[in-house]
Formats: C-alpha cells, structure tokens, sequence
C-alpha cells in the first residue's frame, strides 16, 4: 500500500524545500522527493542567498532538508519521481532510484524539478565549469569582476547577456562559436561599448590547476582569457508529469497562472519548471514560499465549501 499525503513537493532545490518547510509548517503531512542531484552542483560557491552568500549549493539543500525535517509531518525520500498520474483523491506518484521502485498518493503535487543544462561541446569545458566559468551572470558576475571574460554560447540573447556582463568588467570577448546569432548591428553596438566578438569555433578551454588561461579556437589560436561564461542550452526534464496532460509552453515548462496552479486540479509548479531560463536561488525559494501558501489555501477551501458543509 502507498502511504498518502497531503502534498508532494518533487525537486528539493530552493523552491521545492521552501515550499515544503512552509507546508509542513502550515501541518500539513508533506512527502519531499529528491535525488540530490542539483543542476548547479558543479559550482563550488552560491551568492546572492541572504544570510547564505557564498555557502556551498550542496550544503543549502543540507540545511534546508534539516529545517524541514525538524517538523512533524515532514519526511523525504531520495529518489527520483517517474511517473504522476491522476486517481481518485489526488495523485499517485511512482519512484524509483538505483533500482528500487516505491511509490505514494498525495491530494496535491508540487513540481519543483527546475532545468537541466546541456553545455556547448567544447573540449576542457567541464573542467573548468564552476569554478572559472559559470552560466549565471547575476550569481556570479561579482566573482569575476575586472577580469578578462569570455562569454561564449550559441543562443540568440547573447548580445542581452554580454551588456549584463559589461557591468562587471570593461575586457570582455564574446565567442559565438561559429554561429550566426549576434546580427552585425548588435556586433557594432557591443563595439561601442568596448567589447569585441569572435565569430570562430572554439576548441576548447586552455589552463591547469592553478586556473583558466584562454579560449583555445579551432585555428590554433589562444585568446588569453582567465575566467568566462557559458550559455548552456536549457530544458525541462517533465516527461514523469506526461500522464497528466498537464499544458505546457513552446520551451517544454509548465503552464501557470498567477498563483502556481497548472491546467490540471491539483498540480502546481514553482521555481525554474515555469519560467524560461534559471533563476537566481533566492528568486526560486520566494516562488517556492507563494506557491505553498496557495496551496494551503486551496486545500482548505472557500466558503463554496462551508455552504456544502452545512446543507
């Protein structure tokens, strides 16, 4: 027999532990599941968090399991949820982790699994990601400050990313790795703001130990280079909401209205499964927190439930 619950909280990043600290707060029975696999794991440092500005992303989702399970009625589970259906009463969710298949029922779910991140193929790349190069500019961008940066992708808001990054440094190159996505009135608006942009395949990215040296491109020549950014190419893994028929966007994340709720009764998203592009920690725990609190509500109900109540 499944065990039931009041709400599952899947994904334990910021947005799904806040919710699912302030739900269990609100005494509420809440299954947490999660693998632990966080799509920023590579970075060594978060920033921005208040009271948490340069903790370890890893050790945040530590503490914030601890808070949550300092609550009765709280408990979670590592796994990986696979599928959620629609039953009677609410939904039935389907696990399974390193060969070991579970299973529980909840009246509501609460999708929290945010992005994950496909990097340009570039040789040395993975090496050198979260510690001399990184993907978000908000979070990281005071790291690198008055460095050489690269900024390379393939994507169309290249040009948009390099004016942001011209807030933290005057000498930065933007590598578009052999792809046509800065137009050449964009190329001649970042000259005007002192920054350049190389058109050519990069190889890979040169350095040792001690740190980043350069972009290496397909020619053979080294740009010298210490540090840089990355434009991953990001999507949604949702295939385990599938059965639901839950709405999504053109970029694969669900649709929402202003409160959390999805097309479908009872599944709510918060965090990064709604909004294109990855959010900054505090950004994603703040959705987290509004989305919980609408889903107490909702689960009490409205006066429409104390009029049946009493007929």
């Amino acid at each position: 027999m499944s065990e039931r619950y009041d709400v599952a909280v899947i994904g334990g990043g910021p947005a799904g532990l806040s919710a699912a600290l302030n739900l269990v707060r609100a005494r509420r029975r809440v299954l947490l599941i999660d693998s632990n696999r966080p799509r920023n794991s590579a970075t060594l440092l978060s920033h921005g968090y208040l009271t948490r500005d340069g903790i370890s992303p890893l050790e945040l989702r530590k503490l914030g399991r601890e808070e949550f399970l300092g609550y009765e009625g709280a408990e979670h589970r590592q796994t990986v949820a696979t599928d959620v259906r629609a039953v009677d009463g609410g939904f039935e969710i389907a696990c399974e982790f390193r060969g070991q298949e579970s299973s529980a029922l909840a009246e509501v779910v609460l999708v929290t699994t945010g992005l994950a991140e496909t990097l340009p193929d570039i040789g040395q790349l993975r090496a050198f990601y979260g510690t001399h190069v990184h993907s978000c500019i908000e979070c990281d961008g005071y790291g690198k400050r008055d460095e050489p940066l690269a900024l390379i992708g393939e994507h169309p808001d290249l040009t948009e990313r390099a004016l942001l990054l011209s807030q933290w440094t005057d000498d930065l190159i933007v590598f578009t790795n052999g792809s046509d996505v800065v137009s050449s009135r964009d190329e001649a608006a970042l000259a005007a703001r002192g920054i350049r942009v190389d058109r050519r395949r990069v190889a890979s990215i040169a350095g040792d130990r001690h740190g980043m040296q350069g972009v290496v491109l397909e020619d053979g020549t080294l740009v010298p280079r210490t540090g840089g950014f990355v434009r991953p190419e990001w999507s949604a893994a949702l295939d385990y909401v599938a059965s639901t028929g839950a709405a999504l966007d053109p970029d694969g994340l669900l649709v929402v209205d202003g409160h959390g709720r999805t097309s479908v009764p009872g599944l709510y998203a918060a965090g990064e499964s709604t909004a294109p592009g990855p959010q900054q920690l505090i950004v994603a725990a703040g959705d987290g927190a509004r989305v919980a609190a609408v889903i107490n509500r909702d689960l009490i109900g409205g006066l429409e439930h104390l009029a049946d109540a009493v007929q």
